[in-house]
């Protein structure tokens, strides 16, 4: 007997927005830098709505309210008694687990330093130097060396000098050791995946994030134990994941409890979609906005940067979607788990950069570039999936019509 899905079933044929939805997001990354350009204090002044931890600012509040309108239709779908069973089938949480802990930390990490230090390090500059902050509660002397720095007194504060690629290279760790906990399950629903296994994968990859980003981070970036930004962690996961998970729950039984569940289905769930997608574009405005000034004062480095990153996505997607269908994976799980392996989790990533290196560090700037080629990368690998979907076996828990 087929296991109930853990999502509430519905037409999966693409609407008007879902069908143009890559025009859409090339208008609204270009309306976000031209506000950027032409307003920039209107774009400064959102991008200071922020809640802040150690001295970073860890949620813009412009950006939650947006994911919020972004995930919560997403789990207003979703059938919380069921959810269980997906966590149960063991295969995809351990291929989720493995590739985003155990793989994706050390390739970024090759990849970028082959990158950044050997093939584009002269037109970064072999001699270019970024300072950034000394390592939480460390005080050296003006010119002691530390680690492939020195401490150089910029301003009468003390700072390390440190080679400019480094500075990026240690941005583009920051991204490589922070899964996705928030946007990947708008690319799970996007593919038609198991939005069920999506939520349990979001759960697990949290708690994880909380033992091993510090860990992993201090390991890979060399320059001593990375303090763990716990405050950052908890705040990003409680607003982006937890608020909207706690409120779909809520309406999707008080709905079905007032109107009944076929109300719910017929009636309800269908006008949800072009919320997420419009809450999506409308995001899109605002971060394009806050750093359409580091865009078009950057493009050369920006590019340096993207293309590592853009190498990365993409091993680690096929490498995970390659490894599901090994496993005999379903297409309802072997989408969102090449999706949480690609994504990155931004905003904690910026968040760590700053506060550990500063708002005009290299690595900050690395972490921004994360932002830049998330979304469109992530939307090209979404379409990759539903072209793809024939190469997995069909099974009525997790398969989607039409596959």
């Amino acid at each position: 007997m087929a296991k109930e899905t853990c999502v509430t079933k519905q037409p999966r044929d693409l609407g008007l927005f879902e069908r143009y939805l890559t025009v859409w997001v090339l208008l609204c990354i270009a309306a976000g830098v031209v506000l950027g350009k032409l307003a920039p204090g209107v774009a400064r002044s959102l991008d200071a709505m922020a809640i802040s931890s150690g001295g970073a600012p860890v949620i813009s509040i412009p950006i939650a309210i947006c994911l919020f309108f972004m995930i919560f239709p997403i789990m207003v779908k979703i059938d919380f008694a069921t959810v269980v069973r997906a966590g149960r089938n063991l295969r995809p949480v351990a291929l989720t687990l493995f590739v985003n802990w155990a793989v994706k930390p050390f390739t970024m990490y090759a990849i970028c330093l082959f990158f950044l230090g050997v093939l584009f390090r002269a037109f970064i500059g072999a001699e270019a130097v970024d300072h950034v902050k000394l390592p939480l509660g460390l005080d050296l002397p003006v010119g002691a060396s530390y680690g492939a720095g020195t401490v150089v007194l910029e301003q009468g504060a003390k700072l390390l000098e440190v080679p400019l690629w480094r500075s990026y290279l240690a941005g583009c760790i920051l991204l490589g050791i922070a899964p996705c906990t928030a946007m990947v399950l708008v690319w799970g629903f996007l593919a038609r995946g198991n939005d069920g296994h999506t939520l349990v994968m979001v759960a697990i990859n949290s708690l994880t994030m909380l033992f091993l980003y510090g860990l992993l981070g201090g390991f890979l970036l060399g320059v001593g134990r990375l303090p763990v930004p716990w405050r950052a962690l908890f705040l990003s996961i409680s607003i982006y994941v937890a608020v909207p998970l706690v409120a779909g729950y809520l309406t999707r039984r008080w709905i079905v409890a007032a109107r009944g569940e076929e109300w719910f289905r017929e009636r309800f769930l269908h006008r949800l979609t072009p919320v997420t997608i419009g809450a999506l574009l409308v995001t899109l405005v605002l971060l394009f906005s806050f750093k359409g000034e580091v865009i078009l004062g950057n493009p050369l480095t920006i590019l340096w940067i993207a293309i590592p990153l853009f190498v990365q996505t993409m091993l680690i997607f096929w490498l995970t979607y390659g490894l599901a269908r090994r496993l005999g994976l379903s297409y309802g799980d072997a989408a969102p788990s090449a999706m949480i392996g690609a994504s990155n989790h931004f905003e904690v990533a910026i968040a760590t950069a700053v506060m550990l290196f500063g708002l005009s560090s290299g690595a900050a700037l690395a972490t921004v570039v994360g932002v830049l080629i998330e979304v469109p990368v992530m939307l090209l690998l979404v379409r990759i999936c539903l072209r793809t979907r024939r190469w997995f076996p069909a099974r009525a828990d997790t398969d989607v019509p039409g596959a």
